[in-house]
């Protein structure tokens, strides 16, 4: 009896062992997963949004596995993020601190923002106005408005703008795009700490951990944990298993 107890908690450790290891591997080479704690993507992505990121979109490097360990540098089957999506990096200052933001610079480009309006390689950025939002504040100006972007390659994706137009992040200097690095924003144009920014700058290609795919949780937070009774009306019903584009 006392042989059959022990096989059966060595039996329950290899199962343990062998699903921690499977879960490892999953969030090293696949998929892991995220949440978002600001408001810098809206409206692509809005406050309590949990998403998958695809680890294997741009090729595997330190910080691909968990914790950063410092086994190599560069990437492994590497291959360059396509202007316009949406990837997760390492903070180049702080690698233990996870930033999402849009890709809109490629190494080499050149980016400006002039009057609010982005500029790659000297040739302005198609948008059209949809109309306000009440996804967000805009202090001391009329309101937030909605922008249909038309990125070079004719991605299009939606950005949130403030009226007014003579802040830092509206008119910048012209930044060119190094090798090896390539240049984020926020959706949330007047609201995103991003590579116009010295805290943020150019992100090196090996800081990146992958691109962001769908989201597969959003609740809102009108309701705490602990009042269960809450949650049907917190969650987000419309943006689950959503395609980030």
């Amino acid at each position: 009896m006392a042989k059959n107890k022990s096989g059966g908690w060595l039996e329950s450790v290899k199962t343990i062992l062998y699903a921690g290891l499977i879960a490892i591997g999953i969030r090293t080479i696949a998929f892991e997963p995220f949440n978002i704690p600001s408001g810098s993507m809206i409206p692509t992505l809005l406050v309590g949004d949990y998403l998958f990121v695809s680890k294997y979109s741009y090729g595997y490097s330190r910080y691909s596995m968990p914790l950063g360990p410092n086994l190599f540098s560069g990437r492994i089957f590497g291959s360059l993020p396509e202007r316009g999506d949406v990837a997760v990096f390492k903070l180049p200052r702080d690698p233990s601190q996870d930033y999402i933001k849009r890709i809109i610079g490629l190494p080499g480009d050149r980016i400006q923002v002039r009057n609010g309006v982005l500029h790659v390689n000297g040739q302005p950025v198609k948008r059209e106005l949809v109309g306000p939002s009440n996804l967000d504040r805009c202090y001391g100006t009329d309101g937030p408005k909605l922008y249909r972007e038309t990125l070079p390659e004719g991605r299009v994706h939606a950005i949130l703008e403030c009226s007014d137009n003579y802040g830092r992040a509206d008119n910048t200097d012209e930044y060119r795009v190094p090798q090896g690095y390539v240049f984020g924003m926020g959706d949330n144009r007047d609201n995103s700490q991003d590579s116009r920014f010295p805290e943020v700058g150019f992100i090196p290609l090996e800081n990146l951990v992958g691109r962001a795919e769908f989201i597969f949780f959003s609740i809102d937070g009108s309701a705490a944990w602990w009042e269960v009774w809450g949650w049907p009306m917190a969650i987000r019903w419309s943006r689950l298993f959503s395609a980030i584009r």
